[in-house]
């Protein structure tokens, strides 16, 4: 049995009333806070029903608080979340938003005087030390060098296949749905937006795409069906590239579609396509990098062709507020260690800056934001859906992770703090041509 040690402001009997003084120093009251909260030992605040409250902070033990709250960080936070040590009932999306008031709390000076306070918050001698029930990526290589980005891939993707197919739609669609009047299920969102994709990229019979991040196949696939077109896809991962080679076999589309395990600076010198997509690739690039990687698509872009890059963007103003929540809070760090390394989100204005001086136009910008809103409650509910099914696969710390990921992604999207992006590029020719019409209209039209 765990061993519970009051700070020094009072011994066991203290833990109630300490833990319940320090949440009203970081959330105010509890008829003002928004939420409920329910302690180890059955008590709640408020101690009427929260029935009408979006989400109950539950304290699995007296030393939970301090384990989220010291050292003051988004990995304590979140790691003791992963751990168990707290939990959330009701909608974990809003309740990930209690991060941002823990950082807006630690900007004003007087705040520093609360952390003396969290010294004297209850410890768990017996909790257990953090862990995501993964091992922790590590790589020998320079950040965003070949050997790095495909080892950081299949860290993320080394889940498996059926993990992903838990929650995903049926074609296994991993990126931004498009939901042309809000009404559409998931499958029909996601071959709104393949089909958006295909349409901003002017797809005709005969012309060669290339998919870069091609995920489990679903883009070439549709493109190759329902626009004649011959696509290969490219990925770093093996396991996503094994099953997209079966479902290209499965739909009889082996003639027209390939999917290879490359780099896309590893693409052969001569290799041309009339049409690019980018869909869910930039944010993997790394910011030093980007120019570098805009020019290798252009190389590979016939003149007059076309290139959508449709990707997670961060808002400028969007950071933790003041440089000492910066500093505490780390904003990243959970993704970084538990989901994707070395993942990097930029700014609009950077992916413009990047892709304009080598040579490529910019044709159109859409910010899809409410639809990511959307689509990442979509795989949360299935995910949760899949509760027992994911466990037995991943294991609970790796399934809490992940349904922290999901919640925590769809809170930073409502709140406008990220956003995704599709703009559409274009080379002109010798001449200056490009190979659109004179209005949007065909964006619209099936």
């Amino acid at each position: 049995m765990a061993t519970v040690h009051a700070g020094p402001l009072g011994d066991t009997t203290d833990a109630p009333r300490i833990v319940r003084e320090v949440l009203a120093q970081l959330f105010g009251p509890p008829e003002d806070r928004g939420f409920a909260v329910r302690l180890w030992d059955g008590s709640r605040e408020p101690a009427t029903s929260a029935g009408d409250l979006p989400f109950t902070l539950v304290l699995r033990h007296p030393g939970a608080l301090r384990r989220m709250l010291l050292p003051p960080s988004e990995l304590a936070m979140t790691e003791a979340y992963l751990r168990g040590d707290f939990d959330i009932e009701g909608d974990l999306p809003a309740a990930t938003g209690l991060a941002d008031r823990i950082a807006t709390a630690l900007v004003h000076p007087a705040a520093l005087a609360s952390l003396v306070r969290l010294r004297a918050l209850p410890r768990d001698t017996g909790a257990a030390s953090a862990t995501s029930g993964r091992a922790r990526f590590a790589a020998r290589w320079p950040v965003h060098s070949q050997q790095r980005d495909a080892v950081a891939v299949r860290h993320h993707y080394d889940l498996g296949n059926d993990f992903y197919a838990l929650w995903l739609d049926w074609n296994m669609v991993y990126s931004c749905a498009y939901f042309p009047t809000g009404s559409e299920s998931l499958e029909q969102a996601q071959l709104a937006k393949l089909d958006l994709v295909c349409r901003k990229l002017r797809l005709a019979p005969g012309e060669r795409l290339l998919d870069v991040g091609c995920g489990w196949g679903a883009l070439i696939i549709h493109a190759a069906r329902h626009y004649g077109v011959h696509a290969l896809g490219i990925t770093l991962s093996p396991t996503q590239a094994a099953l997209a080679r079966e479902r290209i076999m499965a739909a009889g589309l082996t003639e027209r579609c390939a999917v290879a395990v490359c780099d896309y600076r590893g693409l052969a010198p001569a290799e041309r396509f009339d049409k690019i997509a980018s869909v869910g690739m930039i944010e993997h690039v790394g910011r030093p990098q980007l120019t570098g990687y805009f020019a290798t698509l252009r190389r590979h872009l016939r003149p007059g062709g076309l290139l959508l890059n449709h990707g997670i963007v961060v808002h400028p103003g969007a950071a933790a507020p003041g440089r000492l929540a910066r500093r505490l809070i780390g904003a990243g760090s959970f993704i970084q260690r538990h989901i994707f390394p070395d993942g990097e989100l930029t700014t609009t204005a950077e992916v413009l800056a990047a892709a304009e001086p080598g040579g490529l136009e910019v044709r159109d910008v859409e910010n899809l934001r409410e639809h990511y809103v959307r689509t990442l409650r979509m795989w949360l509910a299935r995910l949760e859906a899949a509760t027992p099914e994911a466990i037995a696969m991943v294991g609970e710390p790796t399934f809490r992770a992940w349904r922290l990921y999901l919640a925590a992604s769809a809170h930073r999207f409502g709140i406008g703090q990220i956003g995704v992006v599709q703009v559409l590029f274009s080379r002109p020719d010798a001449t200056g041509r490009s190979c659109l019409p004179l209005t949007r209209a065909y964006l619209y039209t099936s």
